[in-house]
């Protein structure tokens, strides 16, 4: 049963850029059912940007046009006065992971890109992140070795992601920025470190 959080996004246009998972199939149906006109392909300044990272290390990418796509984005956004983008990024983006060093790197670079936009595109746009652990059975985000090092000790569901981005795209939500929210079953505080 999917249980959803509730806000109010009616006639705001959503953008989703990056990777296609499952995770960004279930928000985009998540933000249609809150009231914004959710595109992939877009050619009017949304309301707010999407912009989906690999959520399972896969061996390096190149996130440089994701990241050049953000910037100019938010930039327009801030010449009109208002706007936020959410990345979903893997929670190894602030807890480096001994098993996926490179993959760890790369999340730790879009982390450091995401603050520095929450500071150059400020008050106008907020840009905060979601940190994926382990998600679904069969896994679409994270490592499921990550599962015995989580004191909630299970994996999360694309609803979990779906709410948390929920909160960061809810305009209720203006004070939050520059920030990672970890939806990892308590993954990033260290319990078990032995991996």
């Amino acid at each position: 049963m999917r249980t959803e959080m509730r806000i109010e996004l009616d006639g705001k246009l959503v953008a989703m850029t990056g990777v296609v998972t499952r995770v960004t199939e279930a928000l985009g149906e998540a933000l249609s059912a809150n009231g914004a006109t959710v595109a992939r392909d877009h050619t009017e300044l949304p309301d707010i940007l999407i912009v989906a990272l690999p959520l399972i290390p896969d061996g390096g990418f190149d996130w440089s046009e994701l990241h050049a796509q953000a910037r100019e984005t938010g930039l327009a956004m801030k010449a009109r006065g208002s706007g936020r983008i959410v990345f979903l990024m893997s929670a190894m983006a602030a807890i480096p992971m001994r098993r996926h060093p490179d993959y760890s790197v790369e999340m730790a670079a879009v982390l450091a890109a995401l603050r520095g936009l929450a500071m150059s595109l400020a008050p106008e746009v907020v840009v905060n992140g979601i940190g994926a652990g382990t998600i679904g059975d069969p896994a679409c985000a994270g490592d499921t070795v990550m599962i015995g090092h989580t004191p909630i000790g299970r994996a999360g569901t694309i609803d979990d992601i779906c709410n948390a981005a929920l909160f960061l795209c809810d305009p209720l939500n203006s004070y939050l920025n520059g920030q990672l929210l970890p939806v990892d079953g308590g993954w990033s505080v260290g319990y078990g470190r032995s991996f």
